[in-house]
């Protein structure tokens, strides 16, 4: 029954730091270029935030209860430390200010540190909490493992892209013409 809810846990946490929010973020990414679709690509990012936040609470909750939480591992720490940013960057994405707002620039730049805080804690945390699944069961990691670093590898490419994709177009109809 603890294995089960040791990949239930790893599950819920790769659905949201693996997947939901890396969406959340390339969508978001997206309204600079795309302004007739800003409204609906910000009701995407805050949908799969939202989703993101309550799969992590879920897990987390799942950890209370059924794990010996005695923080003396790394995935253990770091997981704390994730879940402390998160609930961070929730309260402010619940406290953003009004474009025109003095305050604006700042919140920008907290939320923005906190989501690549909370990004790069998660990846690691995952990785970190696959080597904990493998000394706690002596099950082999590799595939999921190699799994994951694709899904990484193949994110980033998008995230690289999207910021080189505007030059590309704009090269494109210059060169056209």
């Amino acid at each position: 029954m603890l294995s089960f809810q040791i990949i239930l846990h790893g599950f819920l946490l790769w659905a949201s730091m693996g997947f939901l929010m890396p969406i959340g973020i390339l969508v978001i990414r997206m309204t600079n270029r795309h302004e007739e679709c800003g409204t609906r690509l910000k009701i995407i990012h805050a949908i799969s935030q939202i989703l993101s936040f309550l799969l992590v609470t879920a897990a987390a909750i799942m950890s209370i209860g059924n794990f010996d939480n005695s923080f003396t591992n790394n995935h253990q720490r770091i997981g704390l430390a994730v879940y402390a940013a998160i609930w961070l960057q929730a309260v402010t994405g619940i406290l953003k200010p009004d474009r025109e707002s003095k305050g604006r620039s700042i919140w920008f730049l907290v939320h923005w540190l906190l989501g690549v805080t909370v990004s790069l804690l998660g990846i690691i945390n995952i990785y970190t909490g696959l080597q904990s699944y493998y000394t706690r069961t002596m099950r082999s990691t590799s595939v999921w493992n190699l799994a994951f670093t694709v899904e990484i590898v193949v994110i980033l490419f998008i995230y690289l892209l999207q910021e080189k994709w505007a030059l590309y177009k704009a090269n494109q109809e210059r060169f056209s013409q």
